[in-house]
């Protein structure tokens, strides 16, 4: 009998969710809570920090199982409420996701658990915390503790910059998320992702993914959430993979079993690749965005099985396939972004009739009058496969070009790391 599948969430990430599972033999009906223009044809319009509303859905239509895309809901304990209601759900209790949610949390699990990162140390205070910039200097990085989709991180280059960020961070420009921060040693070398699905025991790696989270061509202006992502990123190698395994993802997963908070659900790590070897930047607790776009382009194997074994930790008895192709993904922001942009533009978007090419819809409405409208910063998701970097690099790009959305704010230079020169690239 095929499965009632709830996804919960309204970005990017759900939509490649969606049609990755829209796909299997095994899933019949789809609903997507809150969801977008994109997946309107399966919306339910219940916004994800409405727990009990959502809970109270699932067991109204017998969903079979739940998918919760982004860290929000998973940080309120979505998953520990379904699971005390009977209800099958994928990801890690309110607990577990607090490798997300606290900044503090992940870094007193990855010393506990031995696993390399950067030197770190927890404030409360701006004074306290502006003396110990002055004692290591620049650059450093300064994060807010909490949620911060994404933003709450300044790389500073100067001792001043950093000041600035800690006063910005403590006064609330991140709301709770800036109640306390976390002040780190800079790490140099090559950023990439690598999310791994678990049942807390078994682990199995996606592909790795490198993603751009500055603003502007050339890793130039504001952090964002994403501006695009492709994998695989060149110097990726099985021997590096074994490593982040065996030193980072396996320990970890340990720790978290050995403090009475084992880790369901998918594992995002964040690496910087040094001299020194992979150490850990931060963990999230939950599929990427833009990451998963990428990901579901290059999954060969049906998801579905794989998100239930994880809830009936039998994840070690599925076979995972991955598509021997490079992916890309274009983010198609709104003009403005990361700051103040406009909303409610029109969006005309052609039908896509190569297998090479997907466009995502992330922050995306649907009007009655106007049709598909912009509804956010990162817009679209335009993701495309080839053979090579460069193949599906040209094919993102030409499908971004065919797409009407006046003003478009985005990169030209995603996936240009993996290639060499990037002023070579740019336009």
């Amino acid at each position: 009998m095929k499965k009632k599948v709830l996804i919960i969430g309204s970005g990017g990430r759900e939509h490649a969710l969606a049609w990755k599972l829209q796909q299997s033999p095994q899933v019949g009906q789809l609903y997507v809570a809150p969801g977008n223009a994109g997946t309107k044809e399966w919306n339910v319009s219940i916004p994800v920090n409405d727990l009990a509303a959502l809970a109270d859905f699932a067991q109204r239509e017998q969903i079979d199982l739940t998918v919760v895309g982004p860290e929000e809901p998973l940080c309120l304990g979505i998953v520990n409420l379904f699971r005390a209601k009977g209800l099958r759900v994928f990801g890690p209790t309110g607990e577990a996701a607090q490798l997300e949610g606290s900044k503090s949390f992940a870094k007193s699990v990855m010393d506990a658990a031995k696993v390399p990162t950067a030197q770190w140390k927890v404030f409360e205070r701006a004074d306290t915390a502006k003396e110990y910039i002055r004692q290591i200097g620049a650059p450093c990085v300064v994060k807010a503790d909490g949620l911060a989709a994404g933003k709450g991180v300044v790389v500073a280059q100067d001792v001043a910059q950093a000041e600035q960020a800690v006063d910005a961070i403590l006064a609330g420009s991140f709301g709770d998320a800036g109640s306390r921060i976390v002040i780190e040693e800079c790490l140099q070398g090559q950023e990439v992702s690598l999310l791994c699905f678990t049942d807390g025991r078994a682990c199995y790696p996606m592909v790795p993914v490198q993603d751009h989270k500055r603003a502007l061509d050339g890793d130039q202006g504001l952090n964002t959430g994403g501006m695009g992502t492709y994998t695989p990123p060149p110097f990726w190698s099985k021997k590096l993979q074994t490593k982040v395994l065996t030193q980072i993802v396996e320990p970890t997963l340990r720790e978290m079993r050995r403090a009475g908070t084992p880790f369901a659900g998918v594992l995002y790590v964040g690496l910087m690749i040094t001299e020194q070897g992979p150490k850990v930047l931060e963990y999230n607790a939950r599929f990427g965005d833009p990451e998963t776009q990428v990901i579901m382009a290059r999954l060969k194997s049906d998801l579905f099985p794989v998100l239930w074994a994880c809830t009936e930790q039998t994840l070690s008895t599925v076979a995972i396939e991955w598509r021997e192709e490079v992916a890309v993904c274009v983010v198609m922001a709104a003009p403005g972004y990361p700051q103040a942009y406009p909303k409610r533009i029109p969006l005309h978007i052609p039908e896509v009739a190569s297998a090479a090419g997907v466009v995502f819809h992330a922050g995306t409405a649907w009007d009655d009058e106007s049709g598909c409208v912009s509804d956010g910063g990162r817009v679209l998701g335009v993701t495309a496969t080839g053979k090579t970097l460069t193949e599906a690099r040209m094919n993102a790009y030409v499908l971004v070009e065919k797409i009407g959305f006046p003003g478009a704010h985005f990169r030209w230079d995603i996936g240009v790391k993996g290639l060499g020169s990037i002023q070579t690239y740019f336009k």
